[in-house]
């Protein structure tokens, strides 16, 4: 972030005939109700001006025209989508949220920064500790999130929990990991891995949980329905009041880390049903998932 700061003191202290049109150029994806909300919650954390370009709504949009214009101070990129519009922009800084693909390395460049879609992993060994959950199978692929696996290692080992952990470099691949794993976990974690969990391949997760009754503890609330056991979700409007911190840290000049943050704030959700018929106790889940920063 203290690139991203020198990038903002520069326009400003010597290149004064350079004025900002406006504070924040806000990229989105597309026209969604979970977008909005995480744009409530900026605007609500981080009084500026703006202009917001929904990529849906054209053929087709240059966002580096757009930043060389207008001279915005930064970028907000709402999706991915809005991300890999964005990233051509190399001088003004970005700021990413609602994307799987901000934490790829392929993505990695100097003037991005933002919060990522995966969630601590100390916030999931709460939940395997309430579920007594030892040995937790996960399908992931390497390139998506071994990075988040790799962190996971010692909260893992601090919470008495044994990752059973399977590659996919192909969904089609899925199946045969889970079938691997019968008889070897007492819960499997989803990911928001995009090649692990597909469309094509949820349905197979829970499949397995109904049949080795072992709990699934996944990402979205989408698969509470489909028969996970439980859920943790990223608060939308907490997460673009992140956003809106991060944003005025940055207009300030303030230093800090290049790093993608994780969300400051959770939530557990729970299918009562799912919990009973494997015979877990759903006041377990009363505990907190939100740790402290370091």
């Amino acid at each position: 972030m203290r690139y991203l700061a020198s990038l903002i003191l520069a326009l400003t202290m010597f290149c004064p005939s350079v004025a900002l049109a406006y504070d924040v150029l806000v990229v989105q994806s597309k026209h969604d109700p979970a977008y909005e909300e995480v744009l409530r919650g900026f605007r609500a954390a981080f009084r500026h001006t703006e202009r917001v370009v929904v990529l849906s709504d054209y053929a087709e949009v240059d966002v580096y025209r757009i930043v060389r214009e207008e001279r915005p101070g930064l970028v907000l990129a709402i999706g991915d989508n809005a991300l890999a519009a964005a990233k051509k922009v190399r001088q003004t800084p970005i700021i990413a949220v609602m994307s799987l693909s901000v934490t790829n390395p392929s993505v990695n460049q100097p003037n991005l920064t933002g919060i990522g879609m995966y969630i601590q992993p100390e916030s999931y060994m709460a939940i395997f500790r309430k579920l007594k959950a030892r040995r937790v199978g996960v399908i992931y692929n390497p390139a998506r999130s071994g990075w988040y696996l790799r962190q996971a290692r010692q909260p893992a080992k601090q919470a008495g929990v044994d990752l059973i952990m399977r590659e996919v470099h192909d969904p089609k691949e899925t199946l045969s990991k889970l079938s691997g794993l019968a008889g070897q976990v007492d819960a499997l974690w989803m990911l928001p891995d995009t090649i692990a969990v597909t469309r094509e391949t949820a349905e197979a997760y829970f499949n397995f949980s109904q049949e080795q009754r072992v709990p699934v503890v996944s990402f979205a609330g989408a698969y509470l329905g489909l028969g996970a056991a439980a859920v943790l979700e990223i608060k939308r409007v907490e997460l673009g009041k992140q956003a809106g911190d991060l944003a005025l840290s940055l207009l300030k000049g303030q230093a800090g880390t290049d790093e993608i943050d994780y969300p400051d704030k959770v939530a557990i959700k729970t299918n009562q049903s799912v919990l009973r018929n494997l015979g877990i106790s759903s006041g377990i889940f009363e505990i907190s998932v939100n740790p402290a920063k370091d």
